[in-house]
């Protein structure tokens, strides 16, 4: 296992690294082509917002499946049973991640999108960015963690585990927690199209990652799937996310033009978040004596989000045009330079943590 996971992470932050370390470039980029298209040519938006089933995008619904998959593909989900010699590294990013990461972010939220900025954004709409921000605060981390892990030297196998029971603790809690959430926030989504973000964009790509995993890699072995296959996946899901940002955008544009503040409005909260929840649960792993290569990789998953998710069940639930939609976008953002700033803060405090 030990083996496998080193490869698959240079593999992850080798593949990743030009995209991954300038992603708000390249979403800047897409906010200028997404804009510009929906200006230029609506009808090209406007043809697209035609195919539909049960009020899902099936263009976006392509695109965010191969964003997801190749994520899906690279989890080893045995490596959970190895986790039993560091038990405490899993219980600090467990109970952060799903007992309180949701709740602080809905908290911060309220607070400035409905209180602070009341009198900058309209009701309505600040309800859907609440909404946006609740999704991403549902979703850790699962596939920019490797990148983080490997920039701060992080174990390896531990990171995967840590992936993995995040992966298989969303199947069963993002929808209660988001649905009890939205209700808190008097924001009405039925259950059933909940569910039906969950079967599309989690159940579906996961259980396609994994037949996919087990059937190559016991016809062609675990190097090849390492070294070939998934280096080959490597460039689809930053491919289908800069496509996906820029119809996104596409609809979005009124929104951006008449109101270019609110992305600022949005990305307060968020990042106030962001660093919230990595002290949180970076200084809980120092208390615990918690080993560094272990600690610094935990404190991310729950710092940086799964915005693919966010992004995709903001535009089941909402639509396309939505401010929930624009509202997790944001988080695409602003994430990236977020989290290079905690690597580096990470790096800087390793020798307070034991050897």
């Amino acid at each position: 296992m030990s083996a496998h996971t080193e490869v698959t992470n240079e593999d992850t932050s080798g593949g990743m690294d030009l995209f991954g370390r300038f992603l708000s470039i390249w979403v800047a980029l897409a906010i200028i082509a997404g804009v510009t298209l929906g200006q230029l040519a609506p009808s090209v938006p406007e043809t697209l917002a035609r195919f539909e089933y049960a009020q899902v995008s099936i263009p976006i619904a392509i695109l965010i499946w191969a964003m997801i998959f190749p994520m899906m593909a690279q989890i080893d989900f045995s490596a959970v049973v190895g986790v039993r010699k560091e038990p405490k590294g899993l219980a600090i990013t467990t109970i952060v991640n799903w007992l309180i990461k949701p709740f602080t972010m809905f908290a911060i939220a309220w607070f400035f999108l409905m209180v602070v900025f009341e009198p900058l954004i309209a009701p309505q709409l600040a309800s859907e960015y609440l909404a946006g921000a609740i999704l991403l605060g549902a979703a850790p981390c699962t596939a920019m963690v490797f990148v983080w892990s490997y920039l701060t030297k992080g174990d390896a196998a531990y990171t995967l585990v840590q992936v993995s029971l995040n992966d298989i603790i969303m199947l069963f809690a993002f929808a209660p927690v988001v649905v009890f959430l939205l209700g808190i926030s008097d924001i009405q989504v039925p259950w059933d199209t909940v569910i039906l973000s969950v079967v599309l964009y989690i159940i579906i790509p996961l259980s396609a990652g994994y037949l996919t995993r087990r059937a190559l890699i016991s016809r062609r072995g675990q190097v090849w799937y390492d070294e070939v296959f998934m280096k080959r996946l490597g460039p689809v899901t930053p491919a289908a996310l800069i496509i996906t940002l820029v119809l996104l955008f596409a609809f979005q544009g009124e929104v951006i033009l008449n109101n270019p503040l609110h992305i600022v409005l949005i990305a307060v909260p968020l990042i106030l978040q962001t660093f919230l929840i990595f002290f949180l649960a970076y200084g809980w792993a120092r208390l615990w004596n918690v080993r560094h290569c272990i600690a610094a990789p935990g404190a991310m998953i729950g710092a940086s989000n799964f915005f693919e998710l966010a992004v995709a069940a903001a535009i089941a639930l909402f639509g396309l045009q939505s401010g929930a939609a624009l509202a997790t976008v944001v988080g695409v953002l602003v994430e990236v330079p977020l989290m290079l700033v905690l690597v580096r803060i990470a790096n800087r405090t390793r020798g307070r943590f034991p050897a």
